[in-house]
């Protein structure tokens, strides 16, 4: 099974997304819901992993924020 768009059914995208991020209902700091909503593109059709990742790893290199996205609350820096 490949993981493209053109590779795999809406469904199948679903499962790719799921068992990469594990148990997304356990969401015991609130940051894993937004993590899933981040790969929403893919499961859709509309972006590939690739351009996703390619996009979330520029916006930390630096350090934009993603309009509509908030943080969980956790500051790492700051213990």
């Amino acid at each position: 099974m490949g993981y493209l768009i053109s590779e795999t059914t809406r469904e199948e995208r679903e499962t790719i997304v799921a068992r990469s991020l594990g148990n997304i209902s356990a969401n015991c700091d609130g940051c894993m819901s937004g993590l899933a909503e981040m790969y929403q593109e893919y499961i859709d059709g509309q972006k590939e992993l690739r351009e996703i990742n390619m996009e979330f790893n520029a916006r930390y290199v630096s350090g934009k924020e993603v309009p509509g996205r908030e943080g969980c609350g956790m500051n790492v820096f700051s213990r």
